[in-house]
């Protein structure tokens, strides 16, 4: 690339300010925008990357030859900065064309679903950085190994995680390819269920060596000239498995991972919760498939802090627990409840969720209040619209008055921690995509105080 000057628009977003810290760490000069100030914002200014949060071109560099302009699909298309560099002249491409780029000709290893994606491949990375392989890594999350969603290596070996969201994983053409869950989600984007799976499809036929999809998926040889493996939490099925596992009082699994060639005792994953274990089987079949070494492997599972905002425990203790959590789907709402039970029996557990864009909330608004009703209390918030305007009548509402659990609530964000300081809490968990992570701190400094 012959540019001098990277100009991101939308440089905040989690996919976004990697790349940004990419380019800066090789030394181009990295500047850009974003609508509003944040923690990641602010850690990209403090390693010397420009950032301004106002619609305004005169921070655009001018020299169009020399410079790159990305943009995130999120951004509305009449954004005035957006709308400038279109008509002049500059080279302007998406997220993921540029991901596309930077993997070219290196080898990939991708993690696509629509959820799950995130946890496994910032433990895929770990895992390589741990075995000694080394990695570069664009993450869709703070890894809390390396508090960054970026590492960069010597190596050759990327690895992505491949967003469905506007077909971005179409750009990339993985060696190894993890496929967690092909639900129904982007609806705005894909229209239904099948034209989700046709993408998957048409991702997996893009993977050169190895597949590696959760039992279950329909991912066939027509599909894929790749190998393809399945994985599972603890079905015997599947090519790789955990089996005899036991819990510890605060939900850590301690379990016997199973490949095809190998089985690995005494493997305990650094995070609790089943389904931490299930992307830790993810991740591992690729390390395995790759060829790491097993032991080493069973290291870097007990050494993985996790990912924030990923099931990440803030507090535990027998008398009061605090989880948070980005699911902002009926599926990954459903697991995380789940695997709460699991890890906390006979608990009590209080729910609070902010819906993420009012499409999602108009087409799954029966899904989320299934999901929800499985806790005891759910404390419902209004719906946080991201890049969306409102739809007439798609608001939080049609999700409460569905929700069959008898204690219920809804508020707004304000209204949060003031019902919080007044409520008795065992198990509290807060899930959202939006803005709704502000409050762990708060959250946590006041259940930390009852203890």
């Amino acid at each position: 690339m012959t540019y001098k000057n990277i100009y991101f628009i939308g440089i905040g977003g989690i996919g976004m300010s990697a790349i940004a810290r990419y380019y800066h760490a090789r030394g181009y000069e990295v500047s850009g925008y974003d609508r509003t100030p944040s923690e990641l914002t602010h850690e990209l200014e403090d390693e010397g990357i420009k950032i301004h949060y106002e619609d305004n071109t005169d921070y655009i560099p001018k020299d169009v030859e020399d410079t790159l302009v990305v943009y995130t699909p999120a951004i509305p298309h009449d954004m005035g900065e957006l709308v400038y560099v279109m008509g002049h002249g500059y080279r302007t491409v998406k997220r993921s064309r540029i991901l596309g780029e930077i993997s070219a000709g290196q080898r990939c290893l991708a993690v696509a679903g629509t959820h799950g994606k995130t946890t496994t491949s910032t433990l895929l990375a770990h895992i390589f950085q741990a075995c000694g392989e080394g990695c570069s890594a664009f993450l869709g999350g703070i890894s809390k190994n390396y508090g960054t969603n970026l590492l960069i290596s010597r190596n050759n070996v990327i690895v992505a995680e491949a967003d469905e969201f506007d077909r971005s994983f179409l750009q990339l053409h993985p060696e190894i390819a993890v496929i967690t869950a092909m639900d129904a989600d982007h609806l705005d984007i894909y229209s239904d269920l099948e034209h989700v799976k046709a993408a998957f499809k048409e991702f997996a036929a893009q993977v050169s060596g190895t597949v590696i999809a959760k039992l279950g998926l329909d991912i066939t040889p027509e599909d894929t000239g790749a190998r393809i493996l399945r994985y599972s939490y603890d079905s015997p099925e599947a090519d790789f498995h955990a089996s005899d596992m036991t819990v510890d009082r605060c939900g850590y699994i301690t379990f016997t991972l199973n490949g095809p060639s190998v089985s690995i005792k005494g493997c305990r994953m650094g995070i609790p919760g089943w389904v931490n274990v299930e992307n830790g089987i993810a991740a591992a079949a690729v390390a395995l498939t790759w060829g790491l070494e097993p032991e080493k492997i069973k290291e870097a599972l007990a050494s993985f802090q996790g990912v924030k905002r990923r099931f990440d425990i803030h507090l535990n203790t027998p008398s009061c627990s605090y989880i948070d959590d980005y699911a902002h789907h009926p599926k990954e709402i459903s697991t995380a409840i789940s695997s709460i039970r699991e890890m906390f029996p006979g608990r009590r557990l209080t729910a609070v969720f902010q819906p993420h864009l009012y499409t999602r909330t108009r087409d799954f608004a029966d899904e989320f209040a299934q999901a929800l009703s499985a806790a005891n209390k759910v404390i419902l918030l209004d719906i946080y619209p991201a890049r969306e305007e409102p739809i007439p009548g798609v608001t939080s509402e049609i999700i409460f008055d569905k929700i069959t659990t008898p204690e219920k609530v809804l508020l707004k964000k304000e209204e949060l921690m003031d019902f919080l300081k007044g409520e008795p809490v065992d198990v509290l968990i807060t899930f959202g995509a939006g803005n709704i992570d502000r409050f762990t701190g708060p959250i946590t400094e006041l259940l930390e105080k009852r203890i």
